[in-house]
């Protein structure tokens, strides 16, 4: 570790030599980390795999500088890897969270390669986890070695092993020890931008909260011929719920919660929407408002899936129970738990005929809003600009990632920023997930020169408040 001097801040033009010299490198850690088959889920993949992809991460952890690196078992099972490196004396310390843990792949004859073999296709990388996260945890490595030793800044690196499942055992960990967590900056890798090759830093994250609808109408089947029209149809019954949810335009509507917030960052143009999404031709897009605001600062409800009578095999019966499990994002400002609350209420005033209606709370995380006024942002906007040549935008998330909010408790005084390398592209959770190698160059390259610049801009603050 360096002194810290103006001298010793290494230049963007030597970061992105170092960082570009090391991509083929990056290239076969990335097909390393994706081989292992790190779903956190022991009905879909063997444990052994999470386990030697942590084990992978702390190695490579250690090979960069880390050398105080180990593994933390959590409460539900799964292994946190942290690695600390001490700040110099008066410079700020920067936590750098991803996750190694990816979602299921899925229907395996929907990807045009295998899933946990990186292939290069037009330009991209493909492979499940080859953006969320393990792009981003490349991203982390990448960056801290084209660092090397030329900073003052302290590090201490957090990679999730549970991330995708929701099971809390990070969060546990995070309230358990906060110690282990101790930071004045926190760099959420696990976002990304709103196009390939447009700088972008996530401002805020809808919150989430899952659940199990059960509707049950008849002790069993009945033939529709001799019982349908009067015997209730337990299906029908849950149709009529779900389709409560949404008005004929397609906003959401949940009785109490107001869903007409509006979004004041980076607009997101309908045509790019549709094809990131992979909207069909002539099909339209639901809501009222820009496609930002009902991303970014709206309640969205998605059916996740419907336990019902099959198609093929089905009977002229008439079905006595059918299951939802339903997804409910939530826009800052709301309360996470209050808003399941008035879903759920919503849910049994819906149900008619007196249907037997239960609902089971699953997971639930709240929503975030990042700070943007202190040392930290300052140093990143300067970083991320400069290191793709345009102004940063900013933007709002979907997803949920509920550490953040357990790391607004542990560290209340550290500034937040969430950047990555999952641009829409990447098509994550989906099949044929990939990077754009470019993303992970650029993106390292301004971590690097953000973490060598903050401390200079750390105590500047300091002395303007002195």
């Amino acid at each position: 570790m360096t002194s810290g001097t103006e001298a010793s801040v290494p230049s963007l033009e030597q970061l992105r030599e170092r960082v570009r010299g090391g991509m083929p490198r990056v290239r076969d850690e990335l097909a390393t980390l994706v081989a292992f088959r790190s779903i956190a889920d022991p009905e879909q993949a063997p444990p052994s795999e999470c386990r030697a992809a942590a084990d992978w991460v702390r190695d490579a952890l250690r090979d960069v500088g880390i050398a105080d690196s180990e593994l933390y078992d959590t409460s539900d099972g799964s292994a946190a890897v942290i690695g600390r490196r001490p700040a110099a004396p008066g410079a700020p310390t920067v936590l750098l969270y991803s996750h190694y843990d990816v979602q299921p792949v899925g229907d395996e004859s929907l990807w045009n390669t295998p899933p946990f073999e990186l292939t290069e296709r037009g330009g991209r990388w493909y492979g499940r986890g080859s953006a969320d996260c393990k792009g981003n945890v490349l991203m982390h490595l990448s960056a801290l070695r084209a660092l090397a030793d030329d900073a003052e800044v302290g590090v201490v690196v957090v990679c999730e092993g549970s991330e995708e499942t929701g099971t809390g055992g990070l969060e546990d960990l995070v309230n358990e020890r906060p110690e282990l967590f101790a930071s004045d900056i926190v760099v959420i890798g696990d976002t990304g931008n709103i196009a390939v090759g447009t700088p972008t830093l996530t401002t805020s994250l809808r919150g989430m909260a899952i659940i199990r609808v059960d509707i049950e109408t008849l002790n069993g089947a009945v033939h529709s011929g001799m019982y349908g029209g009067p015997a209730p149809d337990a299906l029908v019954a849950l149709i009529a719920v779900l389709a409560s949810l949404h008005d004929e335009h397609g906003n959401t509507t949940i009785d109490g919660v107001d869903g007409t917030g509006a979004w004041q960052g980076a607009d997101y143009p309908i045509d790019r929407f549709r094809d990131d999404a992979g909207v069909l031709d002539g099909v339209d897009l639901t809501g009222s408002g820009s496609i930002a605001d009902h991303l970014w600062a709206r309640p969205s409800v998605t059916v996740m899936g419907i336990d019902c009578p099959p198609v093929v095999g089905s009977a002229a019966a008439v079905v006595p129970r059918a299951s939802a499990r339903i997804g409910l994002r939530i826009p800052p400002g709301m309360d996470a738990e209050r808003t399941r609350d008035l879903l759920i209420a919503h849910i049994e005033n819906a149900a008619p005929w007196s249907v037997r209606v239960s609902v089971t709370p699953d997971a639930v995380g709240a929503p975030f809003s990042a700070r943007t006024d202190g040392p930290a942002y300052s140093a990143l906007l300067g970083a991320l600009g400069d290191a793709y040549g345009q102004p940063v935008q900013f933007a709002g998330q979907g997803g949920s990632i509920p550490l953040c909010t357990a790391l607004q408790r542990a560290v209340p005084d550290a500034e937040m920023v969430l950047m990555g390398v999952e641009e829409p592209l990447c098509t994550i959770h989906a099949p044929n997930e990939s990077v754009d190698p470019t993303e992970i160059e650029n993106i390292a390259v301004a971590e690097a020169a953000f973490l060598s610049r903050v401390p200079g801009e750390w105590r500047l603050r300091a002395s303007d408040r002195g």
